[in-house]
């Protein structure tokens, strides 16, 4: 191995200082020199940032002397130092000496100025605050060496406003309160002018602004603007605002030291009024919960305190709570009356008389100290049972009140009564009067049924059971009383009553009887007060007893016509009934063979007259067949319709009409044939003979075959050459075009 070999003294280059912003360019920073010189010389040169990596160009080396230069101005912040490589080499390109290291240490200058990290700083701090509570740091940077005195920085306040309350530590830039005395009321906000100096204050210097707000406490009780309000509200109203009481609160407005609760101390006893917080205002409202009464209290002193929601402090000196007098007058408003019963409940007898007074049902006018008249009305009266004195409110009835009734509801008539004062605007009040309509026993019970059959041997069926009704409601019905008439005493020698149930009785033989109707007289009473009774009539049929004490057969076929109606009577009702309906039967199909007769003429007569009626089509009936609509004779022939001549019968008469009072008076002239025939349309319409409209009629089918010829003998003269139709143009504008082709 070969020794290391020692380098030359002149070949090692100790790193070389030069100041940043050297403005004397170029300059000589070093020359370096190789110890082995060769005849031919020695050829220098250098490499690494600065020369041929970036930046390019700051430093060249002269390569036959080895003279080092500076080229440009250096910027410490940029490059605080440059490393190069130096190199000796021989014409011939072959190193002479190993590469050596050339350091350049840049020299830093105080050309920067400090920077703070933000323009403006923002801290808080409570009012009140003891000296010392920091509330804010301000911190700034410096470009320069922060080993040299260029980057040192002290802070300081410039400007500050009031006296001295903030200072700040001139090495870290902490900010604190320097005196007591912080109040936000006085001042909230403080905006601080602060600085930074490089060089230890002695040196390049840059300022920023401090903004300290002070927060609010609740050190400030809020206080009435005046010991005195004065309010006014209608009576009778309530949940209405009667006016605002006004406070002020110098803490912060809408925080929690701002916001004021209200008392209602003293005044109002009954808790009439109530008293809240505006949220925008703070202020106190005042509100009626309670309707007033202008007549019971006319006026209230109320006596209000105010604080805080939030209680004070304890620095905050003690003071007493803030009082303020509200005084309300209560306003007189005119007010409806009042019925102080209200519904009232009367008892009236039912069959009460018209014309009676029921009762007085009145009212009363709260307005006291206004002189008004009341007037009374019955605004529901539903039967229209009563009437009523407008002035004195006295209620009569106007008809007999009877019972039962549709108007009844359990027994009571509701009706209103309507109470009006005489004020501007006039007000009113409606009563309900509920009348009672007490029973009173005005019927006697009815025997049910009246009649009955049983068998003429004592006990063997020789009973009936007897029921009674009475129209009266308990307690004027049930239980009835059942007994023979006591002015006929020789019935109880055959007969006898006993009581079954509260409503029926049992009526035995007591000695065998022949056969046949009885009538026995009772006498029935209900349990009413007073008590009503009547006497009854009852038919009793004996009939023919079996061996089981039952009627037979036959006795019961003569008994079921009836008490006191025989067989006889009852063959003669059956033999008239029917002899009337053949009568009725025989006079029908008399009718029916006359007008078949009559039809079957007519038709015969009419088969060469085309016109030969006016069928009434509207009717939808049976077509062209339903030849029984209007006859056209009375226009063909009038002369036979004069008032001289009889008229012919109508074949479309019903049964029961006979020949009619007078015929239909022919039409003066010509021009009213339409009257007259709107006449006899009226005469077919109420003919109840015809199809009425409301039966089903036949839409599709107009009859098998058609006794008139087709509408083109209309223009045809083949068949009507003998017909004279002159008279045509003496009827009207409506027949003209008939004129025109057959006059």
């Amino acid at each position: 191995h070969e020794a290391p070999r020692r380098v030359k003294r002149a070949w090692v280059i100790p790193p070389i200082s030069v100041s940043e912003n050297h403005k004397r360019i170029p300059h000589l920073l070093v020359q370096i020199k190789s110890d082995k010189q060769q005849p031919g010389g020695v050829i220098y040169s250098i490499k690494g940032p600065g020369v041929d990596e970036e930046p390019l160009g700051i430093f060249s080396i002269d390569k036959f002397s080895g003279k080092v230069f500076l080229n440009a101005m250096l910027d410490r912040e940029e490059h605080d130092r440059y490393r190069l490589r130096a190199f000796a080499l021989d014409l011939g390109g072959v190193t002479l000496e190993e590469p050596t290291d050339l350091e350049i240490i840049v020299v830093d200058q105080n050309d920067n100025r400090p920077l703070f990290r933000q323009d403006v700083f923002t801290g808080r701090v409570v009012e009140g605050a003891e000296p010392g509570t920091c509330v804010m740091t301000v911190d700034a940077t410096d470009a320069d060496d922060p080993d040299t005195d260029n980057a040192a920085l002290r802070y300081s306040i410039l400007e500050q406003g009031a006296a001295g309350m903030f200072s700040i530590n001139a090495t870290t830039g902490e900010i604190c309160t320097a005196q007591p005395g912080l109040d936000r009321e006085t001042m909230g906000v403080y905006n601080l002018t602060v600085q930074a100096a490089d060089m230890s204050g002695d040196g390049l210097t840059t300022t920023a602004m401090a903004v300290i707000y002070l927060e609010d406490i609740n050190d400030n009780p809020p206080e009435f603007t005046k010991e005195e309000f004065s309010m006014e509200v209608e009576e009778q109203v309530a949940g209405v605002d009667v006016g605002k009481v006004f406070v002020h609160d110098k803490d912060l407005a809408g925080s929690p030291s701002w916001l004021a609760k209200f008392t209602i101390l003293e005044g109002d006893p009954e808790g009439a009024f109530a008293i809240r917080t505006d949220p925008h205002t703070n202020d106190g409202v005042l509100s009626v919960v309670k309707p007033l009464d202008h007549e019971v209290r006319d006026r209230f002193e109320l006596t209000v305190s105010v604080q805080n929601e939030r209680p004070l402090e304890p620095s905050v000196p003690a003071s007493p709570r803030a009082l303020a007098t509200v005084r309300v007058r209560v306003r007189d408003v005119n007010e409806a009356p009042a019925f102080r019963e209200n519904p009232r409940r009367i008892s009236v007898l039912e069959g009460t008389p018209p014309g009676t007074a029921i009762t007085t049902y009145t009212a009363s006018d709260p307005d006291t100290h206004q002189i008004q008249t009341l007037s009374y009305a019955l605004l529901y009266d539903p039967a229209d049972w009563l009437q009523m004195d407008p002035h004195a409110g006295t209620v009569r009835t106007k008809r007999e009140l009877l019972h039962p009734s549709a108007f009844l509801q359990g027994g009571w008539y509701i009706a209103l009564v309507l109470a009006r004062d005489d004020a501007e605007p006039p007000l009113s009040a409606t009563g309900t009067l509920s009348i009672e309509i007490l029973e009173v026993n005005d019927h006697a019970p009815q025997l049910q049924p009246p009649a009955g059959v049983l068998c003429g041997r004592p006990g063997r069926g020789g009973t009936l059971l007897l029921g009674a009704t009475d129209d009266d409601r308990p307690p004027h019905g049930a239980p009835f009383h059942f007994q023979l008439s006591p002015q006929h005493p020789q019935l109880a020698r055959n007969w006898s009553i006993a009581r079954f149930n509260v409503t029926h009785a049992v009526l035995a033989v007591l000695a065998e009887l022949p056969e046949g109707p009885y009538s026995l007289p009772l006498l029935l009473r209900d349990s009413g007060t007073p008590p009503r009774e009547q006497q009854q009539l009852l038919n009793v049929s004996v009939c023919h007893c079996g061996r089981d004490g039952t009627c037979l057969d036959g006795a019961l076929a003569a008994a079921s016509a009836g008490a006191g109606i025989t067989l006889g009577a009852l063959m003669i009702i059956l033999g008239s009934t029917i002899l009337l309906l053949v009568l009725a039967a025989l006079g029908a199909a008399r009718v029916r063979g006359r007008r078949r007769a009559l039809r079957k003429g007519l038709l015969q007569r009419s088969r060469d007259d085309m016109r030969d009626n006016i069928l009434n089509y509207d009717e939808q009936g049976g077509g062209e067949e339903d030849q029984d609509a209007y006859d056209i004779n009375q226009l063909r022939h009038p002369e036979l319709f004069s008032p001289r001549a009889k008229p012919p019968l109508r074949r479309d008469a019903p049964l029961s009409s006979g020949t009619p009072m007078a015929p239909r008076k022919l039409p003066s002239s010509p021009s009213d044939i339409e009257d007259f025939i709107n006449e006899g349309l009226e005469a077919a319409d109420s003919d109840p003979s015809v199809p009425p409209y409301d039966t089903a009629l036949i839409y599709d089918y107009e009859g098998s075959g058609s006794v008139a010829s087709p509408l083109s003998s209309i223009v045809s003269s083949l068949t009507d050459e003998d017909q004279d139709y002159d008279y045509l143009s003496e009827w009207g504008p409506r027949f003209r075009r008939l004129a025109d082709l057959y006059g």
